[in-house]
């Protein structure tokens, strides 16, 4: 059975201009989403808010974007990526202005939580790597969701080291005030990014709650978005607790924010690598690797002294396994169920890795809170790890017969 391809594109916008025009949307959404744990020492000193009260707010912002993401994955399928794209780009910097105001807790998981988890939602990768699916052959498919996912990269890269000059120069508040302003210069690019899925020929044309009733009856799927929550629990984490356990470890705060810049950096190739190798290997066998690689990445970090040296190795990393889950998992969804519904169903399992996202951030700061540690949260780290691997040996690399048009006779 072969897939056909995509649905035709809009002539006006030339594909390389989609390219470029999505990647930057992305390297800005991300870079700034990113940043935010360089906020988590002079806001919680500042606010008196906890570690953990930090922590949930953050969590929120990971599960409000992971509840969001199917629906506005459904959305942009339906009515339009631009749309969608133009919509999260204003909620994301209402969020980022309502946090730098932000007097609480309350406030903060309001803010940074529920509304620029909505934001990040409707304006991230997610969405642009759904109409790259609409537009980019399948065999291609793979590779071009690396690009997209290195782009990513590159804004964490960019805006890491950014987040913290803001900081150090304007002050937490006005650091925030500033990446709003910035989400305002990347508005224009989302008109080369407009267009709708449509019926594509050998594809059967379902409606949006039979095609999710019949993803879920594909065990392969079923596997892959168990073990998508992984991916998220390890990145979420990092990403809001590494900063701050640098410090504890008697590292300066300027180590925190470049180490997280250096893993944008490797996930670049990382990404690229994993797109690139995801048309050439089986793709479940490569996610196995690199659960299975990150496990012993965190083990080695845990165990070995913390210096500035060690911090910066496992950036590189932890940079090259990074987001390098994220084409080859959207591949898998894209073999399996072909691009029309991809928005919704890769939504699906990013919602699962969300929820890790949610467990990775609150669980950090609990374990903080109540042991002055993050030990036991890197060992959980460990054993996730391999056991995420595991559960991506049995995934089989091949199309859905639920979603393939019925050949006539």
């Amino acid at each position: 059975m072969t897939i056909a391809a995509p649905a035709t594109r809009s002539p006006v916008v030339p594909l390389l201009v989609l390219i470029v025009a999505g990647c930057l949307i992305a390297a800005v959404t991300n870079g700034l989403r990113t940043s935010l744990g360089l906020f988590t020492l002079p806001m919680s000193s500042d606010l008196g808010i906890s570690r953990e009260g930090w922590g949930m707010a953050m969590a929120i912002q990971n599960l409000a974007w992971g509840v969001a993401q199917p629906f506005v994955g459904g959305i942009a399928d339906r009515f339009g990526t631009a749309k969608v794209l133009v919509a999260g780009l204003g909620i994301y910097a209402l969020g980022l202005v309502g946090m730098a105001f932000s007097d609480g807790a309350g406030t903060l998981t309001l803010t940074a939580g529920v509304v620029m988890g909505i934001g990040i939602a409707t304006s991230s990768f997610s969405i642009v790597m759904a109409a790259f699916g609409r537009n980019v052959p399948q065999e291609k498919r793979s590779l071009i969701f690396g690009v997209a996912t290195a782009a990513s990269s590159f804004g964490q890269f960019v805006f890491a080291p950014v987040g913290q000059g803001f900081i150090s120069a304007f002050g937490w508040q006005q650091a925030l005030i500033w990446f709003a302003l910035i989400l305002a210069l990347v508005l224009p690019l989302t008109f080369a990014l407009r267009g709708k899925s449509t019926h594509i020929a050998g594809e059967t044309n379902l409606s949006f709650s039979e095609a999710l009733r019949r993803a879920f009856r594909h065990s392969s799927y079923r596997l892959l978005v168990i073990g998508f929550f992984v991916c998220g629990f390890h990145i979420a984490f990092i990403n809001v607790h590494m900063p701050a356990y640098l410090v504890q470890c008697g590292l300066s705060p300027e180590v925190g924010s470049w180490s997280i810049a250096v893993i944008g950096l490797f996930n670049i190739v990382g990404s690229l690598t994993a797109g690139w190798l995801g048309g050439r290997l089986p793709k479940q066998m490569l996610l196995a690797s690199i659960y299975f690689s990150r496990a012993i990445a965190f083990g080695l970090f845990v165990f070995l002294p913390v210096t500035e040296a060690t911090a910066f190795v496992f950036s590189a990393a932890m940079g090259l396994l990074w987001l390098s889950t994220v084409p080859l998992t959207a591949g898998l969804i894209s073999v399996f169920f072909g691009a029309r519904y991809m928005g919704m169903l890769y939504g699906i399992a990013f919602f699962s890795h969300q929820l890790g996202s949610f467990l990775g951030v609150w669980l950090g700061g609990y374990v903080y809170d109540h042991t002055g540690s993050y030990s036991l949260v890197w060992y959980l780290g460990i054993l996730l790890g391999l056991g995420s691997a595991a559960l991506h040996l049995p995934i089989r690399e091949r199309p859905s017969t639920g979603f393939a048009a019925p050949v006539a006779a």
